[in-house]
């Protein structure tokens, strides 16, 4: 399957599908001699997993790493690391009923005009069970990025109307709730809404916002492969973004130049960061701060008028195990392809050198 890679010098292949034996990839490029913590890369695929909270799918997944090749005696070797995660509690017999039938809003429809065959349990490749294994390649890079002093923090800052202003890059703060808000209350209110849409069989979207620290001046290359312009490729190939905003995003449309402008300080920092960390492409030193938006996610456990392969019409309904709202499990994924990204061009900027 084309496009099933990512990066340039820090390159991931992933392979597998939602109800196949194992999902995994291939990080290839990451630097040699650097020490990597295991434990650190399972939390985060632990922050991911299915069934960790009553407002997520209740799929039982362990999300067990298993290292193939790549790091020897706790560091990498400089050659591929390849890495799955099996999958254990796949239950195909929920998905027998879209062997013939198109969910709505779904990837069911158009993997069957591409490939005219395609792995519908769990919705196969297109499942976001893939993005277990961005969330394992990226948490490699966080380790690589922490070690220059870059750190990358993602938590959710809205589900449905319900919004917060709070910003943090405390983890610890942001996993204090399921949902991984910072804030609270507002936490409070945003998983009661996701329990009751549940109870419904509906389900509802969100945004993530993501702040970058200690990013150096110069990553990003012009003309086409802006670092703003990879972030945002990076997280609309995750499942369900629906939008992506960097800096003052929309809100610049009803501002004026001289209050968008990010006048400079004397240490070249800049008094405000309306530019969300980069100008022309290129980092400029300030935070890398971006939004990403979430649709309500695209099975509902209701009934549905659709389609099935015939062209004919049917009513659909829903089975299995799905999140009521994937934002408070799509936090490490957005900070997984964030890493991946930052490094690609850390490395790349480091070529200059």
């Amino acid at each position: 399957m084309a496009g099933s890679s990512f990066g340039k010098i820090i390159t991931l292949t992933t392979f597998g599908e939602s109800h196949g034996e194992a999902i995994g990839g291939i990080l290839d490029g990451f630097p040699g001699n650097f020490p990597i913590d295991i434990p650190a890369v399972q939390q985060q695929l632990n922050r991911r997993k299915p069934g960790q909270s009553k407002i997520t799918t209740q799929r039982k997944e362990e999300d067990q790493l298993e290292v193939l090749s790549g790091i020897f005696e706790g560091k990498t070797t400089g050659t591929p690391i390849a890495f799955i995660v099996k999958n254990k509690d796949a239950r195909s017999k929920d998905y027998s009923h879209l062997e013939t039938a198109f969910r709505p809003s779904h990837a069911d429809f158009t993997y069957h005009h591409k490939y005219g065959h395609y792995d519908y349990r769990g919705g196969g490749r297109s499942s976001a069970r893939e993005t277990a294994v961005r969330v394992a390649a990226g948490a490699f890079c966080q380790q690589f990025l922490a070690s220059k002093g870059i750190e990358i923090n993602a938590f959710v800052d809205q589900v449905g109307t319900i919004k917060t202003s709070v910003v943090s890059t405390n983890k610890a703060e942001i996993d204090a709730s399921p949902v991984r808000c910072p804030d609270k209350k507002t936490a409070e209110k945003m998983q009661s809404l996701i329990e009751a849409t549940k109870k419904k069989g509906d389900t509802v979207g969100g945004a993530i916002k993501c702040i970058i620290t200690g990013v150096p001046a110069g990553l990003g290359e012009p003309v086409f492969d802006k670092l703003n312009a990879m972030l945002a490729h990076a997280v609309f190939s995750i499942n369900a973004v629906k939008g992506f905003e960097i800096g003052s995003g929309f809100d610049a449309i009803e501002m004026n130049g001289s209050a968008h402008n990010d006048l400079f300080n004397a240490d070249g920092t800049t008094k405000t960061n309306n530019s969300g960390g980069i100008q022309g492409g290129i980092s400029n030193r300030m935070p890398i701060i971006f939004r990403v938006a979430f649709k309500p996610v695209a099975t509902l456990l209701q009934k549905q008028p659709s389609i099935n392969k015939s062209g004919e019409e049917i009513t659909l309904e829903g089975k299995g195990r799905h999140d009521p709202c994937v934002v408070p499990r799509a936090v490490p994924i957005v900070e997984g392809m964030a890493a991946l990204v930052i490094a690609d061009f850390y490395l790349q900027w480091k070529a200059y050198q």
